[in-house]
């Protein structure tokens, strides 16, 4: 078993940090805001997740102050579009650093579709999707206190879209979605199986 502490790593057995592809597979947050001028962003977060079901509370973890973060924060809203299989190019190209204003939607040629309870549009081709409230920014610190300059954004699901075709005597079937997950390096994984384990008494 091998040990280490993650900023000391022996960089002849990881080049690469081993950390993401440990924590896998990571849901993948795709996220869509519009700043206080009207500027649309859309953009792929690794460190995405559901945090509570009631509230139902989702988060992502901006890796210093990107537009997605800023923008979530001066109008307090974002939705969360589900990347899958079938969109995954186009969720790779909404990866890419475009100058402010200029909008990941028409580059990767995707489709926005009016939400109904906030400003930010979300990707019409995707089978799900959350409308969110901000609730909090929590600025994620080190062990010493220090700012990281990380910023996890948390809100609460005001609206949710479910494609039809999906739903299945009262069950969404997410495998049929085939959504995507963020692995390490550049790997990702797509959900197509799943199985059932009921919960001890």
């Amino acid at each position: 078993m091998i040990f280490f502490e993650p900023q000391s790593r022996d960089r002849s057995i990881f080049p690469h940090d081993p950390f993401k592809a440990l924590v896998a597979p990571r849901p993948i947050g795709w996220i869509s805001t519009v700043s206080a001028a009207g500027e649309l962003n859309l953009a792929p977060y690794s460190y995405f997740n559901a945090f509570s079901s009631n509230p139902p509370i989702v988060g992502f973890s901006s890796e210093g102050d990107k537009d997605s973060s800023t923008f979530a924060m001066e109008t307090g809203e974002f939705v969360w579009s589900m990347a899958t299989w079938d969109l995954r190019d186009q969720m790779n190209a909404t990866a890419a650093s475009l100058a402010r204003g200029e909008s990941e939607f028409a580059h990767a040629r995707l489709e926005p579709a009016p939400s109904r309870l906030v400003r930010p549009p979300r990707v019409a081709a995707s089978p799900a999707a959350f409308e969110c409230r901000v609730t909090e920014m929590v600025k994620l610190k080190d062990v010493d206190g220090r700012d990281s300059g990380r910023r996890l954004v948390l809100g609460r699901v005001v609206g949710i879209y479910v494609d039809e075709r999906f739903v299945s005597k009262g069950r969404v079937d997410s495998a049929a979605m085939r959504p995507i997950a963020r692995g390490g390096y550049d790997e990702y994984s797509v959900v197509e199986r799943v199985f059932s384990m009921p919960r001890p008494a």
